[in-house]
């Protein structure tokens, strides 16, 4: 029913998502990416991965010509978030990142689809008083959409991670309501993710591994999808970062029980602290290889989580597997949205066509 195009898919997580209702189905992606988008057509079989810079005219008449030709009726894609971002420099109208929005909804023009999902940071909102946000409602308002939006947050939907996201659905020929989008996921914490990962130290793992302990949660039994584990491999510290490591239990605030000649300057929120099994994470963003960076660190191993582990916190299959270094690979598992959101959005808007 819906045959989706990608717009800066990155890894593919969105997609992945829907594509776990059966109406749809992803058929182009679009990046300017190259290790993101080779992650993408490995994982999207039945997807075409198109490599293009969409604030170019002519890329995008070819965007919106190849997706006439795949019969695309939805697009979806969260354009670069940086600029919007409470974590960035936030430079709103001076920043020409933000205006990557103009360049989706041209396609979106283009291609006039039945249905539009648009992801974003929540601040998005907010940012230079509302113009961007307002701009992007009042031009799908004016393309003939019905729109409506709203903040959801990862954890109510059964995925161990504290995330807020902006999401705006747009559509023609039927109507979609966030009220109708149910949160009916049992909640899940780091020790039901993660807990068959733990047997890697600092330096351990490879590319591709056999599995060594059994699943244990419904969670990992979920995701738990494929004979091998794939991008389990835990970076390299230091003997010193290691031994700092060792200082800090589950519930300790690292930058204040760490001896002072062991402190350091960052000022990341859950700088050297550990995630809990009890809890669930914080926000995964693109550095979860470093322990000065956020919450990161194993809740018993002395290393930081795995892009594996990282990768099942944001609730993706153990066999969507991510290519390029470990630099890339983080930067796709940290800039994507979770696919289990993207399945509860996809499953409420077939329910609400078939209403």
């Amino acid at each position: 029913m819906f045959k989706v195009l990608d717009l800066f898919c990155g890894a593919g997580g969105f997609s992945n998502g829907l594509e776990q209702i059966d109406d749809f189905t992803c058929v182009l992606g679009v990046d300017f990416n190259k290790h993101a988008l080779e992650t993408f057509e490995y994982n999207h079989k039945n997807a075409q991965a198109l490599f293009c810079d969409i604030s170019q005219d002519k890329n995008k008449k070819q965007i919106i010509s190849l997706a006439k030709e795949l019969c695309v009726n939805t697009i979806i894609g969260g354009p670069p978030c940086q600029g919007f971002s409470l974590q960035g420099k936030r430079l709103g109208l001076n920043d020409p990142r933000n205006y990557l929005f103009k360049d989706f909804l041209e396609v979106v023009k283009g291609i006039n689809p039945k249905l539009v999902i648009i992801e974003n940071v929540k601040t998005l909102v907010s940012t230079s008083s509302g113009y961007f946000f307002n701009e992007i409602i009042n031009t799908l308002r004016k393309l003939g959409y019905s729109s409506d939006y709203r903040v959801l947050n990862a954890k109510d939907f059964g995925i161990p991670q504290n995330r807020e996201r902006l999401f705006i659905v747009a559509t023609k020929g039927f109507n979609f309501t966030f009220f109708k989008l149910y949160q009916t996921a049992k909640d899940v914490n780091i020790e039901e993710a993660i807990s068959d990962l733990s047997f890697l130290n600092s330096n351990e793992g490879s590319f591709e591994q056999d599995r060594l302990y059994e699943t244990k949660s419904e969670y990992q039994k979920l995701l738990a999808n494929c004979e091998k584990l794939y991008n389990h491999k835990s970076a390299k510290h230091t003997e010193k970062s290691i031994y700092k490591m060792s200082l800090i239990k589950q519930n300790d605030n690292g930058l204040k029980i760490l001896p002072s000649d062991l402190k350091t300057k960052t000022k990341f929120i859950g700088a050297w602290c550990r995630l809990k099994n009890n809890d669930i994470s914080g926000t995964i963003d693109t550095r979860f290889d470093a322990p000065s960076g956020g919450r990161y660190i194993h809740p018993t191993l002395n290393r930081t989580i795995t892009p594996r582990e990282a990768a099942r916190i944001q609730s993706f299959s153990d066999n969507f597997i991510f290519l390029g270094s470990q630099t890339e690979v983080r930067k796709q598992i940290g800039n994507a949205v979770p696919p289990l959101l993207a399945k509860a959005i996809a499953q409420s808007i077939t329910e609400q066509v078939n209403e």
